[in-house]
């Protein structure tokens, strides 16, 4: 099967989870919004985001799979899952990997409104002032409690088990390593003491930037570039506030 990925074709975002589990599935698929010529491009992701579909998704990112269509990250990722390996069989594994990427959804949208905390539809520069208290509470204290509750799920793994669920990846440990990978970009001050406090996910954004899919994904032009239109975005003076 050849999978139809469905985003904005100039961010990362919520997309890029579902690539990089597409990417190390080794699966192969189409990103829709980002290639040209009739009937691909954002003409395409908005016909079936705004037309008589059933089942229609409320937002990008939807992946089509066949006869399906599917919204949600999370939901997209537990579909992904036992389909490429980046899953467990059992429904318990099933369930506490999709309750940690919840956690993860969670923690993204306090991210975003680190920098967007008054409305999504104003500019950053119209909730600057908003913008700067939100984001002092998120690094004192929303960024510690996160990180440390993802330490603390790594710590209770058995020596040698390297990743969330124990030896096995799965895709809660790829998107963790886009959730560092971003903040080191948004916070690079406030993440510099992140290796000292919180050594298992800092080895573990290491583990997977270096498996030789997800290596080749990262220099590849598949990869988006982090800039300041997507989830992680740096402004010098937001990584300083305090």
């Amino acid at each position: 099967m050849i999978y139809e990925l469905y985003y904005w074709p100039s961010v990362q975002g919520r997309g890029e989870f579902v690539r990089l589990a597409l990417e190390e599935g080794g699966a192969q698929y189409r990103d829709v919004a980002r290639e040209s010529g009739k009937g691909t491009g954002m003409a395409a992701m908005m016909r079936l985001l705004n037309g008589r579909v059933a089942r229609p998704p409320f937002a990008p990112p939807f992946l089509k799979a066949g006869r399906l269509l599917i919204g949600q990250t999370a939901n997209i990722l537990q579909f992904l899952g036992p389909r490429h390996g980046l899953a467990p069989k059992a429904l318990a594994g099933r369930l506490w990997t999709h309750q940690l990427q919840l956690t993860i959804v969670d923690f993204l949208v306090e991210i975003h409104d680190s920098h967007h905390p008054v409305a999504g539809g104003l500019y950053y520069e119209d909730q600057r002032r908003e913008a700067r208290r939100r984001a002092a509470d998120f690094v004192m204290n929303r960024l510690p409690k996160f990180l440390g509750y993802f330490e603390t799920v790594l710590a209770q793994r058995a020596s040698g088990k390297h990743y969330a669920l124990g030896a096995h990846l799965s895709y809660v440990d790829l998107s963790l390593f886009q959730i560092i990978s971003g903040l080191n970009f948004a916070f690079p001050r406030a993440m510099a003491g992140a290796r000292r406090k919180y050594p298992r996910l800092l080895a573990l954004h290491s583990r997977i930037q270096d498996r030789p899919r997800i290596a080749a994904y990262l220099a590849s032009p598949r990869r988006i570039a982090f800039n300041n239109e997507g989830i992680f975005r740096h402004y010098p003076e937001l990584d300083a506030a305090r």
